[in-house]
């Protein structure tokens, strides 16, 4: 499948008192046509940063996107003029934000919010605006949608008003939709609905889907292919069956031992990942993850590791990306 969009050594860093946070340290990866695409990582890894860095929405200051390249059909989006990537924006590349409540304006009608955009980017009249929000409504689950245009957000539940962000992404016929964490906040039950119904009209629009995300659960059951990200860096890539089959780097491994299975004994112990996450101002040399790391080498404390190829599309930055593999497996 071609390739709709590409970051290539992206790098973010935040400026305060004097420091200097490295929130997204040189990330590449890309996210091919209609794929479902997982970024994954526990909170402040620099996953939301990565994905508002691509639609150039890092507030300055303290943030800047410090160089690297967002390529997206074929542009750089780094490069474009601010009313070019206004265009981008909710246009080609839609986004869904962690909580709905603060996302959407809770002074303005759904039907305000949603047609505006419609008409801003595809050009369309005040009755074509409306009428394709209906269908928008209508498409993503709630009922009797043309009642409920004249409504405020404080009117629908949180599942309702996910579905609302949901169709507004998907309003402009966008090429990519960035999820981020679409399910923050709800229960379990209206999580799989949203989850359920952002997958399946992704893939009856062609549209690429990138998750960012910190549940193992939604990675397993939704994405094609994922990227583990650890202070700041992807540290292991592949397939979501290729990383559970042989998870090859300590923190993946350390992620999936800690989400309790339901074919383990209730007897068998939870191996929480020890540590805390490092400063990301004051990175420690070599590997960033050697100080929670039990496989640690004389190694990983000097120098930081390259990626390891491993079977097919499967990549890990370790230096002992194999026995981290064997360990897996056992």
């Amino acid at each position: 499948m071609p390739e709709i969009l590409q970051l290539k050594d992206l790098r973010t860093y935040f400026r305060a008192d004097g420091a200097v946070v490295k929130a997204v340290d040189g990330v590449t990866y890309d996210v091919q046509q209609g794929e479902t695409l997982a970024l994954v990582g526990e909170s402040g890894c620099g996953k939301s940063v990565s994905a508002l860095s691509v639609l150039r929405l890092i507030p300055s200051p303290p943030g800047r996107i410090e160089g690297g390249e967002v390529i997206f059909e074929g542009k750089n989006l780094l490069e474009l003029s601010n009313s070019e990537i206004r265009r981008v924006r909710g246009g080609r590349i839609g986004m869904v934000f962690q909580e709905p409540m603060s996302s959407l304006n809770p002074l303005l009608t759904i039907e305000r919010q949603l047609t505006e955009a419609i008409r801003l980017h595809l050009g369309y009249t005040k009755q074509q605006a409306r009428a394709r929000t209906i269908e928008l409504l209508q498409r993503v689950g709630i009922s009797d949608p043309e009642s409920q245009l004249k409504r405020y957000p404080h009117h629908f539940s949180g599942g309702m008003r996910q579905r609302v962000m949901i169709a507004m992404a998907l309003s402009c016929e966008p090429s990519l939709i960035i999820a981020d964490e679409p399910t923050t906040a709800l229960d379990v039950t209206v999580q799989a609905q949203i989850l359920d119904l952002m997958k399946q009209l992704c893939r009856d629009n062609d549209v690429a889907l990138l998750i960012i995300t910190h549940n193992l659960g939604v990675v397993a059951r939704y994405a094609d292919r994922i990227n583990i990200m650890y202070a700041g860096r992807i540290i292991e890539q592949g397939t979501a069956r290729e990383i559970y089959r042989r998870p090859s780097h300590p923190y993946t491994l350390g992620l999936l031992r800690s989400v309790p299975r339901m074919d383990t004994t209730r007897q068998k112990k939870l191996e929480p990942i020890e540590g805390q996450p490092p400063d990301l101002a004051a990175l420690p040399p070599g590997c960033h993850f050697q100080p929670r790391c039990r496989f640690a080498i004389e190694k990983c404390s000097t120098d930081y590791p390259n990626f390891v190829d491993l079977e097919g599309t499967h990549r890990s930055a370790c230096w002992v990306a194999e026995e981290i593999a064997a360990e897996a497996v056992k």
